[in-house]
C-alpha cells in the first residue's frame, strides 16, 4: 500500500493561496471533496477539525498532515497542497507550513491509515523530498516525487 495508490493529480494543488491555518484546511478539504469516496463533506470536515483540536498536525519541517477517521468516507481519501506562501499552523516546531497532506479514512481502516501516516512521515523526513515538493511545478510532478520517495523507502 502506497500513498500514490490514493493520491491523484486531481486532488493536488500547487501554489495554494491560504491566509490562515483554518483557510488552508478548508482549501485542502475542498480538494478532497472532489473524491467520489467522500460521502458527506461536512462530516469529513468535522472529523478533521476535531482531530486538529486534540493536537496540531503541523508536525514540523514545514509539513502538516491533517487527518481523521470517519464513516463520511467509504475508503481512504488523500489530498495534497503546496502553499504559495508559508502559513502559520501552530506547528510543533513553531515553523510555518508549506506542504499539507490530508488523509481521511473510513473508521474501520485502522491499519491502512496508520501505515499511510507512517509512509508520509518517512517521505517527509527527507529534506530532498520536501525541497522537491516545494519546487514542484505540477500535480503530476508531485505524484512522481511521491512515487520516487516511496520506492526509496520500500515497503
Amino acid at each position: 500500500m502506497k500513498l500514490t495508490d490514493y493520491l491523484k493529480p486531481e486532488y493536488i494543488a500547487i501554489g495554494l493561496q491560504a491566509d490562515s491555518k483554518e483557510d488552508l484546511l478548508d482549501r485542502v478539504l475542498a480538494l478532497a471533496d472532489k473524491n467520489p469516496h467522500v460521502l458527506d463533506k461536512q462530516k469529513m470536515r468535522s472529523a478533521v477539525l476535531e482531530r486538529e483540536k486534540i493536537m496540531s498536525t503541523g508536525v514540523g519541517k514545514n509539513f502538516a498532515i491533517p487527518h481523521g477517521k470517519t464513516d463520511a468516507v467509504d475508503d481512504i481519501v488523500l489530498a495534497f497542497a503546496v502553499t504559495a506562501q508559508p502559513v502559520d499552523y501552530a506547528s510543533m516546531d513553531n515553523e510555518p507550513v508549506r506542504l499539507v497532506l490530508l488523509l481521511v479514512s473510513k473508521e474501520s481502516l485502522v491499519s491502512q491509515r496508520l501505515k499511510l501516516l507512517s509512509r508520509a512521515s518517512k517521505v517527509m523526513n527527507s529534506e530532498a523530498a520536501r525541497s522537491a515538493l516545494m519546487n514542484a511545478k505540477s500535480a503530476e510532478e508531485v505524484v512522481a516525487i511521491f512515487n520516487r520517495e516511496e520506492d526509496r523507502i520500500g515497503e
